[in-house]
Order: structure tokens, then C-alpha cells, then sequence
């Protein structure tokens, strides 16, 4: 039987960095020699390639052409190879990676983002660890020929998270992401073990499809006590608008003056899409639950449930763009498509 053979992506962070004997800064090192670097690779069961983006991003600059640019390279390279490993600076991750879930559609090959807290040559480094078992995963297929993972992951410090369900939650810590309203997919100790009944699989009545559009007219607010209509109301006029993602109290309370409830509603007469998620780190807005979430639905603000802020912003953007989803976009921002929400 062949070795399964996976493509890694170096799109930039400090995974690929290495320090520069004459300067001491941190620069990005050559792919093409990681098997120099990491010898312990030649020992994984699969083979695998290196990509690395002709202009390397520190994560803080990414833009949504750059996600957009991602699903293309998968798109080309789909057939070629069994999975897909994409290294990214960890700042942004969860948004990258949130994104490539809604743009890649019926995927039916794990896509995994990782990367590290220390660079790669740094002797407590955590790029090895996270690098190994990320192509690991993203070789891994069952007795039947098909991929155990089906869909956009991310892996950090010994656990495999579903991509869009994930945040950064610590800039010093190996422990760096977490995923706050649902499980890890897979746990890596002595074993690597898959929590099967969550995985996400292909249908394979339908082919694999490669969406390239994002809207990035969007903005996000985060209530907090003190904010003055001045604010809201300076957002929401901002000319050509299509989006609001407001960051909530609770279970998705806000505050009840008339003055937020009349700049909201004036937003979405003209046409904007708001979208209501919890400003808390874990748990759902409920826009049953107090009267202020009953007005916010009788006025159209869509309840996004317990999804995270990365993937709030970037279904927003994907729906808006998309010739099929635009259509009835609130809608489908209520539905569970990619598994970054609860269905009920």
C-alpha cells in the first residue's frame, strides 16, 4: 500500500522562524530542508511536501484576499495529495482557520492549522510536538480508504479542535487555543484518540467545492457599560456597512435604552445584517431568555448562538459574498453548515 502523502503550507508566524547567528533577530527558515531539521519526520508512516507562500505573513496582517488565496491552493493541489497542513502565526489562526471552513465546501481531506508558541528552533520549542501530530492527522484514513478527519481542524498542544469552534485564549501559555462550547475532536497522549461521534463527514453524492468570495464590509462591536450613541451610531452609518456583529451581555443582553435599540433598527432598515453573539467565553445567546433578547429578535438582529467571534465575522463575510447563501442570508447564518454552531 502507498504512503499516504500530505502538502504543508508555511504561510508565516513563529513556527518557521529561526534566530540569525549574525543578528540575533528572528527570520523564516527553508522548507525544503525540515526533514534536515526535524529527522524524526523520515520516522512518520506517510510522506509529504513543503509549500511556502513566495511573501510570508505575520498573522496580525492577514486579509481575507489571503484566505481567499489558501482555498485556491487547496483547490489546485486537492487531488494530488491525501491532506493538507497549513502552518499560520497564531494571533489569527482561529480566523483563518474559520474561514477556510466556510469557503471549502463538502471537503472530504483534513485541512490543519498549527503552529507554535516558540520558534521552531528554540530548545523548549512546541512547533516539533504540534507539527508531527498535525501531519499525522492529516494522514490518517481509515480501513476503508477515507480521511478519519473530513473537515478544517486545528491542532495545539496535544488536542485536535474543530477549526471554526476555536479562540486564542493565551499569548504566553503552550495551551494557546481553546474551544469553548465543544469538544476537542481528538486528544493526542500515548494514543491518538478520536472522538468519532463529532467528526464532520463528506457526503459523497456531491463533489468537492472551492468557494472565493468574502465580503469583508463587517464590523464588530463590543458592548460594554458607558457606550454612548455616538459610538454605535458612528458605526453603524459607516458607509457601504453590510454587516454588524455586536458582542453582547450574557445571553445576549443589551443595554435597553431606546437610543441602541433605534440605531439598530435603523441599521437593518437600511439593510445591514446584525448579528448577536455573547461577549462571554463560553455558552449562547438566548434571545428568549429576558426581554431585552426578545426586542433584539423583533427587530431582526439574528441570534448567533454560541458561535465564537472568528466565526461570527467570517460566515458573515462568506454569506454576504456567496451567490447561494446571500440570498437568504439570515437564514443560513442561523444554520449549523460547517458544525459552527449548535443546531438547536
Amino acid at each position: 500500500m502507498t504512503k499516504r502523502i500530505v502538502l504543508l503550507i508555511y504561510t508565516g508566524g513563529t513556527i518557521g522562524m529561526v534566530k540569525d547567528p549574525k543578528t540575533g533577530t528572528l527570520v523564516p527558515f527553508n522548507f525544503d530542508d525540515l526533514l534536515g531539521r526535524m529527522p524524526d519526520l523520515g520516522l512518520l508512516d506517510c510522506d509529504f511536501e513543503t509549500f511556502t507562500l513566495k511573501e510570508p505573513i505575520d498573522s496580525s496582517n492577514v486579509h481575507p484576499d489571503d484566505w481567499v488565496h489558501l482555498a485556491e491552493i487547496i483547490e489546485k493541489e486537492y487531488d494530488k495529495y491525501d491532506g493538507f497542513v497549513i502552518l499560520h502565526g497564531t494571533d489569527t489562526m482561529s480566523y483563518t482557520s474559520s474561514a477556510l471552513s466556510f469557503l471549502l465546501e463538502n471537503l472530504a481531506k483534513p485541512v490543519i492549522f498549527t503552529g507554535s508558541q516558540l520558534p521552531i528552533s528554540d530548545l523548549r520549542t512546541d512547533a516539533k510536538e504540534n507539527l508531527m501530530t498535525a501531519i499525522q492527522i492529516a494522514s490518517d484514513y481509515d480501513e476503508n480508504g477515507d480521511a478519519i478527519i473530513q473537515e478544517v481542524g486545528l491542532y495545539f498542544e496535544y488536542k485536535l479542535y474543530r477549526a471554526n469552534r476555536t479562540t486564542k485564549i493565551n499569548s504566553e501559555h503552550f495551551e494557546a487555543f481553546g474551544s469553548m462550547n465543544f469538544p476537542a475532536l481528538a486528544e493526542s497522549g500515548v494514543y491518538l484518540n478520536y472522538n468519532k461521534n463529532l467528526l464532520l463527514r463528506a457526503d459523497k453524492k456531491k463533489e468537492f467545492k472551492v468557494h472565493k468570495k468574502l465580503d469583508n464590509n463587517v464590523v464588530v462591536i463590543k458592548l460594554f457599560p458607558g457606550i454612548t450613541k455616538s459610538v454605535i451610531d458612528a458605526v453603524t452609518n459607516i458607509e457601504g456597512l453590510k454587516g454588524l456583529v455586536i458582542e453582547t451581555y450574557g445571553s445576549g443582553n443589551a443595554p435597553s435604552q431606546s437610543w441602541l435599540v433605534d440605531s439598530i433598527s435603523t441599521a437593518i432598515e437600511k439593510g445591514v445584517i446584525v448579528e448577536n453573539i455573547t461577549q462571554c467565553p463560553a455558552g449562547m445567546v438566548d434571545h428568549g431568555l429576558y426581554e431585552v433578547g426578545l426586542q433584539m429578535r423583533k427587530l431582526g438582529v439574528v441570534g448567533g448562538k454560541d458561535m465564537t467571534t472568528e466565526a461570527a465575522v467570517t460566515k458573515l463575510m462568506f454569506v454576504l459574498a456567496s451567490n447561494t447563501y446571500n440570498i437568504e442570508p439570515k437564514q443560513w447564518l442561523r444554520k449549523n453548515i460547517r458544525g459552527e454552531l449548535k443546531d438547536k
